[in-house]
């Protein structure tokens, strides 16, 4: 799936909503296809003298905010539809784990084959990846598209054993047991009847199916049901709430210069996908602007303010010859000063 540079919210500087939505019909997979579209030609030029595909990547990389992700001070994301960046950290929810997805490897690993551990990438049982300074074999599909991340070494969850309910047993207080499929907790031992099950009884509750969309107090009563098994909390297992001006303000990281002129090719080639033959005269326009900042960024006519290829010298590469009769960067030692 192509991951894309721009938001819905971008074209709004150039384009009314309401033309927009008359531009895609409905049919979003349109954005993707005309900014892919667009950033070929970013690359076509640009990729010779510049790191296009690092400051594309800055764009690429950013995600709409997920609640399972655990946000550090300074990460960017995109919250109703506008990029903001974490001002304070930002915890996210953790599910009960019922299944080891992560083990300690403890072999010296080929460095060639070690991942960074991300929480934006996915996982498959064999690989391995570095956590800190510890290495972790995954042992389960895990990750950012299968929608089920699980940070190596990270349980928020205790699991705890539960047998059936029988009658004519006393239990204590917040004690779990088993009936039918079903799982109860003793709430109070206040005028119990033993013979009672639990199903029909006052003193026990039914434990609910855990939702990541219910706050978790830390108690070790907090019972939840786990794919038919019993956890209560460990830690904070809740997500923390997005803030604007408290954790959260606005913030874009992306090139300018990039931002505007992939704003005005994808907007040209979403109206190539659906009228090619009667573009307005803006949008050509606007086109053949940005494809002559394109040219003359390549052959190093201008500075579009993106930084240049190093060399092993780091040095700034060109791919071709450039002819000068300079034979000194002080313009006084040159011939033909006067």
């Amino acid at each position: 799936m192509y991951n894309r540079f721009l938001t819905n919210n971008d074209y709004n500087s150039i384009i009314t909503e309401e033309a927009l939505s008359q531009l895609i019909r409905g049919k979003e997979e349109r954005f993707a296809q005309a900014e892919e579209a667009a950033e070929e030609s970013l690359l076509e030029y640009l990729t010779d003298n510049y790191e296009i595909e690092k400051c594309l990547a800055v764009g690429k990389n950013l995600r709409v905010h997920n609640k399972q992700v655990t946000y550090p001070a300074g990460a960017h994301f995109i919250f109703d539809n506008k990029i903001y960046v974490t001002i304070r950290p930002i915890n996210g929810y953790k599910a009960p784990i019922n299944t080891p997805y992560w083990e300690l490897y403890t072999e010296l690993p080929d460095e060639d084959i070690v991942k960074p551990y991300s929480q934006l990438l996915d996982y498959v049982p064999g690989d391995i990846v570095k956590y800190g300074t510890i290495y972790y074999q995954c042992l389960t599909y895990n990750g950012w598209s299968y929608g089920d991340i699980r940070v190596p070494g990270i349980n928020g969850w205790t699991k705890i054993e539960v047998e059936g309910w029988e009658p004519n047993m006393e239990y204590k207080q917040w004690a779990v047991k088993k009936y039918g499929d079903k799982f109860y907790a003793l709430l109070t031992t206040e005028d119990i009847n033993l013979t009672v099950n639990p199903n029909d009884s006052d003193n026990w509750g039914l434990i609910g199916e855990y939702t990541p969309d219910y706050e978790y107090e830390f108690s070790n009563h907090e019972y939840v049901v786990y794919k038919g098994e019993v956890f209560y909390p460990a830690m904070n297992v809740n997500a923390d709430k997005v803030e604007i001006a408290f954790n959260i303000k606005e913030d874009d990281p992306r090139n300018a210069n990039i931002k505007k002129h992939m704003l005005r090719l994808a907007l040209y080639e979403l109206h190539k996908l659906i009228s090619p033959n009667n573009i307005s005269s803006a949008r050509i326009t606007d086109y053949e602007t940005s494809i002559t900042w394109l040219r003359d960024a390549s052959r190093l006519k201008i500075n579009p303010h993106i930084p240049r290829r190093l060399d092993e010298e780091h040095k700034p590469e060109t791919e071709y010859a450039i002819a000068t009769f300079a034979r000194d960067y002080d313009p006084n030692n040159n011939p033909w000063q006067v």
